[in-house]
């Protein structure tokens, strides 16, 4: 038997005043963003925000639905519209905030798994790592150099080739 570890660092900021002028400013479109939120029932609002290598800034939110399993995370509705308007368009950073209607909101969030699998998939397609900025409406903020970290032995399309 051989043991194996993963391990990744990360950025861990106590706020958003300590973060460099740029990522402020996607944080705080994150933030804002999440009021175009649909979270009727879990009254849960995330945004993302991201930019683009060639500049455009790009926005998604979450939508629920009545019937559960039909709603789509901010992070896929943001995919999805990047890879519409701007096919060929690597994603610099994402910034994903929420609020909570329910909670405190100040403590970073990060994406579920269908979402974490996307991103990853995202960053495979483009050949670019995906930079997250991760908090909520105050608090803390950490900042993961690439989604590629939160997914350690994901499921990708070269387990498909094998």
């Amino acid at each position: 038997m051989k043991r194996q570890e993963y391990h990744f660092e990360f950025e861990v900021y106590e706020s958003m005043e300590e973060l460099a002028k740029e990522d402020a400013w996607l944080l705080d479109q994150a933030r804002e963003v999440t009021q175009n939120a649909y979270a009727p029932y879990s009254k849960f609002k995330v945004g993302a925000v991201a930019k683009l290598a060639n500049g455009e800034i790009v926005s998604g939110t979450n939508q629920e639905n009545a019937s559960y399993p039909v709603g789509i995370c901010a992070e896929r509705v943001l995919l999805s519209v990047v890879s519409s308007l701007f096919p060929k368009q690597p994603i610099d950073t994402m910034a994903i905030s929420y609020n909570n209607a329910n909670g405190e909101s100040d403590q970073p969030i990060t994406p579920c798994g269908i979402c974490r699998q996307s991103i990853k998939e995202f960053e495979q397609r483009m050949n670019q790592p995906v930079r997250l900025i991760l908090g909520g409406m105050h608090g803390k903020v950490y900042v993961i150099p690439n989604a590629d970290n939160l997914l350690p032995l994901s499921f990708t399309g070269e387990d498909l080739k094998r």
